[in-house]
C-alpha cells in the first residue's frame, strides 16, 4: 500500500512539473470535445435516470489565470417509470436538451482551476420544450489537453432541474 501511494505521489509530482514547465507554450485559444454524465438531484431525481451528454467546448485565455469559456453540448435524460399506490403505472418523460454556456474559468494553481457558466437551455422534444436559464459552478483540473470537471449544474424553466455532472474532455 505504501509503494502504491508513493508511486501515485510521484506520478502527480511529475505531472505537476511537466504542466508547470509547459504553461508558456500552451495556446491562448483552445476547442475540443467532451463527453459528460448527469445524476438528478431532487425532485428531478424523481422523474429522471442518469443523464448523458457530448458536446464541443472552446476557451480564450485573457490575462493570466483567467479564461473565457464557452460550449454547446446536447444531454438527454431518460424518464423513470413510476407505479403509484392503487396499481397504477405512467412513465416520466425523457428530457433532451441542448444547452449553451458561457462563462469564465480561473486557475487557482496551474492545473487546478474554478469555473462558473451560465447560459440557456434549449428543450427539445417531449413534454419539455421551449428555452430555459441555467447556472453552473464547477471544479476541475486540466492538464496539457485533458480537461476533467466536477460541478453542478441547474437548469430554470417551469421548475428547476438540477444535477451533479462530470465532465472530460480533450482541447487541441
Amino acid at each position: 500500500m505504501k509503494k502504491i501511494f508513493q508511486a501515485v505521489a510521484a506520478f502527480l509530482l511529475v505531472i505537476c512539473m511537466t504542466a508547470q514547465s509547459s504553461q508558456a507554450q500552451l495556446k491562448r485559444f483552445s476547442i475540443g470535445p467532451f463527453v459528460e454524465a448527469g445524476f438528478p438531484t431532487g425532485d428531478f431525481s424523481e422523474t429522471n435516470k442518469t443523464g448523458y451528454g457530448i458536446g464541443i467546448g472552446a476557451d480564450i485565455k485573457l490575462v493570466a489565470g483567467l479564461t473565457a469559456v464557452g460550449s454547446v453540448s446536447y444531454f438527454y435524460f431518460g424518464g423513470k417509470s413510476y407505479t403509484g399506490p392503487n396499481g397504477n403505472s405512467f412513465d416520466w418523460a425523457d428530457v433532451k436538451a441542448i444547452p449553451i454556456r458561457l462563462g469564465l474559468r480561473y486557475n487557482l494553481i496551474s492545473i487546478l482551476y474554478v469555473k462558473l457558466e451560465g447560459g440557456t437551455v434549449q428543450y427539445a422534444g417531449g413534454d419539455y420544450n421551449g428555452i430555459g436559464g441555467l447556472v453552473a459552478p464547477g471544479v476541475g483540473i486540466r492538464v496539457l489537453g485533458l480537461d476533467v470537471e466536477g460541478k453542478y449544474e441547474a437548469w430554470f424553466k417551469d421548475a428547476t432541474r438540477g444535477f451533479w455532472g462530470l465532465k472530460a474532455g480533450y482541447n487541441f
